[in-house]
């Protein structure tokens, strides 16, 4: 899967890392010996994965706004990182109706900034940008979308994450086409789900508190499916990809890392999974129609990532719902979240051969 030993060490600058995502990389890269400089907003809300998982202590914590072009090229100059993982962003679909522009300034210029900086520090031999599977122009087809399959986006947060892929293809051809350039790639993942994930309107987080208040959890459009995966499955593949491009492989270009085809299934098994897993009653209901638009159907085709770079999906769904739950019934009994998500990273690696002979 990936080579741990190539981590020891390593000067990573991750954007993102007070989020939910961000947060599970920079505790994986911490575990593997990485040297991680962290960069992005303070923690959205309370409780928060960055806090309870105490992140500040395990690497170079800086706050930070991708939106100040002086305060992205200023942290990157003074860090000279070798890779740069990109994960920091406004990820929400119904905030983006809300605040279009906060998603376009964040998401699109954001990026624009980042990679200007590394335009401007010779130290970054590798990029990995975190898209989104909504970044495709979605048809309503139930085949899988491919990498070249043409962008698009209903709406302001889909679309924002096709702007990205393109404004990232372009200074990929504008500035990094030389030989010896840094390599910059896109990740494009599906539904991620797992511990510490605190966002309003998503499934999961929005299914952990209802059940801990004892409420049914109100769905929207409970026949949605989804490509649906544990959070460690798409983290893994990032780092992989950042591997190949340090080692100067020619992989500098768009990759899907979704699940299995078995975990593309309605947000209503989903739902009705996570309460009988939680127990106590749990239910869920449908909400009123609220006219947003959301795609229908959802599903990413990733035979590129299985055939050329050998990647898989390590964690079935059954796996990663149950991982889940217990991420915050842990929470909910007063666990040391720390070792509750350390312990799940654990889990995960010693599927790996290649990262359990070289990390214990």
């Amino acid at each position: 899967m990936i080579d741990a030993a190539f981590w020891q060490g390593r000067r990573v600058f991750l954007t993102g890392h007070t989020g939910f995502k961000g947060g599970w990389t920079a505790l994986l890269l911490h575990r593997l010996g990485a040297r991680v400089a962290g960069f992005a907003l303070p923690p959205d809300g309370e409780p928060n994965l960055f806090s309870l998982a105490d992140l500040a202590g395990g690497l170079d914590h800086r706050i930070g706004d991708l939106r100040d072009i002086s305060a992205v090229t200023s942290a990157v100059a003074d860090l000279q990182p070798e890779i740069i993982l990109h994960m920091a962003a406004q990820p929400l679909v119904r905030r983006s109706y809300a605040d279009p522009v906060e998603t376009y300034a964040t998401n699109v210029m954001g990026t624009v900034h980042l990679l200007e900086a590394v335009r401007r520090t010779p130290s970054v031999r590798a990029v990995v940008v975190v898209t989104s599977d909504k970044c495709y122009e979605n048809t309503g087809s139930t085949a899988g979308y491919r990498e070249d399959d043409r962008l698009g986006g209903h709406d302001p947060y889909s679309n924002s994450k096709a702007c990205t892929e393109l404004v990232t293809d372009s200074f990929r051809r504008s500035f990094f086409s030389a030989p010896g350039a840094a390599g910059i790639a896109t990740v494009r993942a599906g539904n991620v789900i797992g511990g510490g994930d605190w966002a309003v309107d998503r499934l999961v987080p929005d299914a952990m508190r209802a059940f801990a208040k004892g409420e049914p959890l109100v769905i929207r459009n409970p026949y949605a499916v989804r490509p649906w995966q544990h959070v460690l499955d798409p983290v893994l593949a990032y780092l992989v990809l950042a591997e190949r491009l340090l080692r100067g492989e020619a992989v500098a270009e768009a990759w899907n890392f979704g699940p299995a085809a078995e975990s593309h299934v309605p947000v209503a098994a989903v739902a009705s999974q996570l309460a009988e897993l939680w127990g106590q009653g749990a239910s869920w209901r449908a909400a009123a129609d609220d006219h947003l638009h959301e795609a229908a159907y959802l599903a990413l085709d990733c035979s590129k990532a299985k055939a050329r770079l050998g990647w898989s999906p390590l964690i079935s769904l059954d796996d990663a719902l149950a991982k889940t739950v217990q991420w915050y019934q842990s929470f909910r009994d007063g666990r040391s979240m720390r070792a509750v998500t350390l312990d799940q990273i654990e889990q995960v690696m010693t599927v790996s051969p290649a990262l359990t002979q070289q990390t214990r």
